[in-house]
């Protein structure tokens, strides 16, 4: 079996001399926390393991696998009381050949232009010959929808909405434009399209395309989908209003193989005095290809592990039994974090009263997104002049992790580390996605600042 000893994170993990007597002053315990982060973190070297030695981890694929192996031996090193594999079924999607794609005009010189694109995870391919079309451009489903099959049928159907520059919160200006990369395919098949490509998510101009997970409905017809770069979308918007019969030409050779057998990680510390009650945090292992998957969800993952890793150093003994999950399979289905939650409903010997998920990146810590009745939040409110000292002052209601948010059906509070959101689409699901673009002191931060809601909610809970 492959070992993964290539950290020094074992410098003193188990030194007695190094530990702190436990204490129930939060302010004290925290003040440790963010000193053992900013001084002896681990958490960027784990991340350069994670993302440039193992790389890209897509569900189902070696790496994933060997992730997921890397995951259950640190959780032992850093001594994890002790270790559950969580078997799931994932799905296992390959890229294949890189993907052409070519803008189709007399406008032109040559009549044609090339502009980078890329296959949407979980897309169909387009065959050995690639597919030719008109292309219709719309900005939402409504704008397809009026145009009718008539409009609509044997063409690419080309969904180029921006994210909104105008939202502070980039995660907003998401949400408002990726229901086209999830459902684009399904809607544009619907009236007779062939194809679909769409714009990037990202409020970036450049020619880097975004990947990300779209899905299929059983009773529509699949198509290939395909996402643009904002430049290439640009560029095509121009040539369409200049030329009502502007073309595209797409090929790509992506595919979908047979589920594969994963795994959720997850390292167990025991509670101390109510060890019955769980407390559950992490990110999600798997990734997309272009990148490395080092802030998605590469950050999330070892800010998670470090959490592990600083309790033993410091002794610090939550009350709360806590949950560290390296979940799988994320980015294209949640099969892991579905899991995770039917095995907790399961679960009649525990009470699940929180669960935290790291899934924003890398950035330096703003608060939490907290997704529960406005009372639990205000509890939660009560500690931030504890967080304030740490530039961690926004712990507000709103929506929480993709793996986490089912707990909420069994009570738990859910809830999501936020950090400055402004540069996460700059990288997200693109060749961007690597470590050089993570800062060692931010991640550090972020880590100290998750390490911390956990322990405040496994030592004191939540009312919930």
């Amino acid at each position: 079996m492959k070992k993964y000893c290539y950290l020094p994170v074992v410098f003193g993990l188990f030194v007695a001399n190094q530990l702190f007597a436990q204490s129930d002053d939060p302010k004290a315990i925290m003040k440790s926390l963010y000193s053992e982060s900013l001084s002896n973190g681990q958490s960027y070297k784990m991340l350069d393991y994670l993302s440039n030695k193992i790389g890209a981890r897509v569900s189902g694929s070696p790496q994933a696998a060997e992730a997921v192996e890397w995951g259950k031996q640190q959780m032992e090193i850093l001594g994890a009381d002790s270790v559950i594999m969580q078997e799931v079924m994932v799905p296992h999607w390959v890229r294949g050949n890189k993907e052409k794609g070519d803008i189709l005009s007399d406008k032109i010189p040559g009549g044609a232009q090339h502009v980078p694109v890329c296959a949407l995870g979980g897309s169909i391919g387009t065959g050995e010959f690639g597919i030719k079309a008109e292309v219709v451009e719309v900005h939402s489903f409504d704008e397809l929808k009026k145009l009718g099959r008539k409009n609509v049928e044997g063409k690419i159907v080309f969904f180029n909405r921006p994210m909104d520059p105008t939202l502070i919160n980039a995660f907003e200006a998401y949400s408002g434009a990726v229901d086209q990369r999830g459902s684009g395919a399904v809607e544009a098949a619907k009236l007779g399209a062939v194809a679909v490509i769409v714009r990037s998510m990202t409020l970036n101009h450049d020619d880097n395309p975004h990947t990300g997970g779209m899905h299929y409905a059983n009773d529509v017809e699949k198509i290939p989908a395909a996402a643009i770069s904002t430049n290439g979308a640009d560029l095509l918007s121009k040539f369409i209003k200049e030329d009502s019969k502007t073309g595209f030409y797409l090929k790509m050779s992506c595919q979908t193989l047979p589920d594969e057998k994963s795994y959720n990680v997850i390292g167990v510390i025991k509670g101390s005095e109510l060890s019955n009650e769980i407390v559950t945090v992490g990110g999600h292992l798997d990734s997309w290809d272009l990148g490395k998957g080092a802030s998605d969800d590469g950050t999330g993952v070892v800010q998670s592990l470090e959490i592990l890793r600083m309790f033993k150093t410091l002794g610090i003994k939550p009350k709360r039994t806590v949950h560290i999950v390296l979940f799988m399979n994320e980015e294209n289905g949640l099969r892991g974090g579905t899991k995770y939650f039917e095995e907790a409903q399961k679960d009649a010997s525990h009470k699940y009263i929180a669960a935290v998920e790291s899934d924003a990146g890398g950035f330096s810590p703003r608060g939490f997104n907290i997704d529960t009745d406005q009372v639990a939040v205000n509890k939660i409110n009560d500690w931030k002049p504890l967080f304030e000292p740490y530039g961690v002052y926004d712990l507000k209601k709103g929506g929480s992790g993709a793996d986490v948010y089912q707990m909420k059906k069994i009570k738990a509070i859910t809830m999501e580390l936020a950090p400055d959101s402004q540069r996460y689409f700059d990288i997200h699901h693109n060749v961007n996605d690597v470590l050089e673009k993570v800062n060692p002191r931010e991640l550090e931060m972020g880590a100290a600042t998750l390490a911390s809601m956990v322990y405040l909610l496994a030592n004191f809970g939540t009312g919930n």
